[in-house]
């Protein structure tokens, strides 16, 4: 389970200090644009902080129960990019679309605090500990 910093370190590199990577999941960490707009053409800022919603692509067992309206607590200005849709999961917007929620194989990672993210945070971390590793697309 990798949790933000987590989720990026299990990519081949980082943009941040050009640093090389764990390479668990081919792709790079990309720093957001800036500056960053939102589709109402409002300034966002940058690290993204604060609660915003995920967009599942897949499903996946750490992810059973989650509701279409539920959000997560972000704190990041870089973000995940995996060189292959097959690892994204989940896809969040803040001035772009990024993956939040990246996995591949036994591996599943996020972009935002569970741990700080109520109910929703709780149920993941649950989902996680009670998940036999098998993943199957």
């Amino acid at each position: 389970l990798g949790i933000c910093l987590g989720a990026q370190i299990i990519l081949d590199k980082s943009e941040e200090n050009n640093v090389q990577c764990l390479g668990l999941i081919k792709g790079e960490v990309k720093m957001f644009p800036s500056p960053l707009f939102s589709g109402n053409n409002e300034r966002l800022k940058i690290p993204h902080m604060g609660w915003n919603g995920v967009r599942l692509i897949k499903n996946h067992p750490v992810l059973e129960g989650l509701m279409p309206a539920d959000e997560f607590y972000f704190v990041h200005s870089y973000y995940t990019l995996p060189a292959s849709d097959q690892y994204v999961i989940a896809m969040t917007e803040h001035g772009i679309e990024f993956p939040s929620i990246i996995g591949n194989n036994n591996l599943i990672a996020m972009q935002f605090h569970p741990e700080k993210s109520g109910n929703s945070g709780l149920r993941i971390l649950k989902n996680f500990c009670t998940w036999d590793g098998h993943y199957a697309e």
